[in-house]
């Protein structure tokens, strides 16, 4: 169907694709702290941008709540980023040392670690 769109072929490595997004989510799982910290710098950031594009202060006040939750939840979806850019490079690192098939069982293997990691890190909490 996109070929008949698109007057070239595009190749896509599926499985750079599948171990970045691993890599990515074990990281996403495993850094909260991070990512808590990425999500707030978002949503401050967010919250000014689009302050100054209101003029007067009843305007702005009036629909503030449901701006403010529409940016925490464009800040939470945004936070991806940064860990897709991190995971790539992890992926990368691994298929250079390890070789093109290690990528995929590689990131399996850290979502599974990270994520036991953030299960037992969140018991200590309580």
């Amino acid at each position: 169907m996109i070929n008949e769109i698109i007057p070239f072929q595009i190749e896509f490595d599926t499985v750079m694709i599948a171990g970045a997004c691993l890599w990515s989510l074990a990281l996403y799982i495993g850094l909260s702290s991070f990512k808590d910290w990425i999500i707030e710098g978002l949503n401050r950031w967010f919250n000014f941008a689009e302050r100054s594009l209101y003029i007067s202060q009843e305007e702005f006040e009036k629909t503030r709540q449901a701006r403010e939750s529409q940016n925490a939840f464009y800040a939470s979806v945004f936070s991806i980023v940064p860990f897709l850019a991190i995971g790539s490079l992890c992926n990368w690192g691994v298929e250079l040392g390890l070789g093109r098939s290690w990528s995929v069982s590689m990131g399996i293997m850290a979502c599974i670690a990270f994520g036991v990691y953030e299960l037992g890190r969140r018991d200590s909490i309580k």
